[in-house]
């Protein structure tokens, strides 16, 4: 399950993926994991991140073969806006 925790501390939005699950626990390489960093930050601060956060802990790599999923989004529903305030 992935939400995206709302700001009140709430999860309005989400998807749930059902399928077969590859657990992968050898250590991630530092390009691998960097890649994966890009997404939130550029270039060498990336690599050093990854580096940082791979020295922390030992890291599993999740693969997913999803079968079906399914999503939800509160936020679209007039009880949720009016439970929040909006």
């Amino acid at each position: 399950m992935i939400d995206d925790s709302g700001t009140r501390g709430v999860w309005p939005k989400g998807v749930i993926v059902y399928g077969k699950v590859k657990l992968d626990v050898t250590d991630l390489q530092i390009e691998e994991f960097a890649h994966l960093c890009e997404k939130y930050f550029l270039g060498d601060k990336a690599e050093s991140y990854a580096k940082g956060l791979l020295s922390l802990a030992r890291w599993v790599k999740i693969t997913v073969k999803p079968e079906r999923m399914a999503s939800f989004d509160y936020t679209k529903g007039k009880e949720y806006k009016t439970a929040v305030g909006e």
